[in-house]
């Protein structure tokens, strides 16, 4: 089972390619990858096509649903950490252009078991080095700060000030919007590969006639990776089932619920995750353990009552409050797991015009602006 949280970084690629300004690009994947990439692509000087068969922060997609966890807390991996606090920066700047928030320092509330805790202790070094320190909680501190939380298991709690959340499908959209605002094309279409005799990508076909010629193109379709490239990414990419519940909090204590950071659950197990607040959406729980092995097109939605039932009884000890909770909204989100939870930024083995990027395993969507403008200057 891969841990989200722990990723070495992985499969990614340090060549420069050297393409000429101008190069024409084709992007297949509208996702938080894709999306950053197409538009940070653009701002390098190519002319940039972005494909998506159902749109920027659809339902379907690993970068759909409200809202997910964006922190810098990596254990001792200093390049995630690094990466993440680039990411932030740019969220920062861009929603900033674009005069729409996207980015909630709402907070990231660590719960620990344990007196030492890896996942946070081996980050707090570059917590200083960065300037992004972290806050120790005592348990008198999370009951005076946090009473609707339930301690009596607990050691402590770590609070990263800097993190939050991010809005998830409204930024897919917003990233397009400016994609296109800055020069960019959109289609929303299905693309199907078509090599040439040399193993090389000729061009795209898609599902409304046109035909796409490129230069060099990337592939960041999420779940769907391992279905488009069976022979090279079908064991490396797979998609499993998680879901996500929202919950409705007691209407008389509505705001402190809704004041909350998110948090996440170090219990070594489970590793459940929330986001309180968000609009009013109701109290959301994620579960981050690997579901089922799951199909992205044509899996229903809907949720396993088995997997409801733990998320509730974890709930009810964790915030008492909520032990009676109605469930007001669940989703599934896919996830784009690689076999060791890290990224995936590498060409194809036998046609140098295509790249992958993928791997998100859960915890890539905060990642996208820093990612994008990283693979956008490998292909100077």
């Amino acid at each position: 089972m891969t841990n989200t949280f722990t990723p070495a970084p992985g499969s990614f690629s340090k060549k420069k390619i050297g393409l000429p300004v101008k190069s024409k690009i084709a992007v297949v994947g509208a996702g938080a990858f894709g999306g950053w990439s197409s538009l940070y692509l653009l701002r390098n000087g190519f002319e940039v096509t972005l494909i998506d068969a159902w749109g920027p922060g659809n339902s379907r997609s690993s970068s759909g649903d409200e809202t997910r966890v964006i922190r810098s807390t990596y254990g001792a991996n200093e390049f995630y950490f690094s990466l993440n606090v680039r990411a932030l920066e740019l969220w920062k700047e861009n929603q900033s252009r674009w005069n729409k928030q996207l980015f909630y320092n709402a907070g990231v509330l660590w719960f620990c078991y344990q007196e030492k805790n890896p996942l946070v202790d081996d980050s707090i070094p570059y917590s200083n080095k960065y300037r992004a320190e972290y806050e120790y909680l005592t348990l008198e501190q999370i009951n005076a700060k946090f009473p609707v939380i339930n301690t009596q298991d607990l050691h402590h709690a770590w609070l990263d000030p800097h993190g939050g959340y991010l809005k998830a499908r409204e930024s897919c959209q917003a990233v397009v919007e400016a994609f296109l605002r800055e020069g960019g094309r959109f289609v929303q279409a299905l693309a199907i590969p078509k090599k040439n005799s040399s193993g090389q990508l000729e061009n795209l076909v898609l599902s409304n006639g046109e035909k796409v010629t490129a230069d060099l193109y990337l592939f960041a379709c999420g779940s769907w990776l391992g279905q488009l490239f069976p022979e090279v990414l079908g064991k490396k990419i797979t998609c499993t089932k998680q879901e996500v519940y929202y919950f409705g909090v007691p209407k008389e204590f509505s705001e402190t619920y809704d004041s909350m950071p998110a948090w996440i659950d170090l219990d070594g197990r489970n590793y459940y995750y929330g986001i309180a607040g968000n609009s009013h959406r109701g109290f959301k729980i994620g579960v981050d353990i690997r579901g089922e092995a799951f199909d992205p097109t044509f899996g229903e939605r809907t949720y396993s009552p088995r997997t409801l039932s733990n998320a509730r009884e974890f709930l009810s000890h964790r915030f008492p409050g909520l032990k009676n909770a109605p469930l007001i909204e669940s989703r599934v989100c896919p996830y784009e797991n690689s076999p060791d939870g890290n990224f995936i930024f590498e060409p194809h083995p036998d046609a140098p015009n295509i790249w992958f990027l993928g791997g998100g395993s859960g915890h890539g969507f905060k990642h996208g602006p820093a990612l994008g403008e990283r693979v956008a200057n490998t292909f100077i």
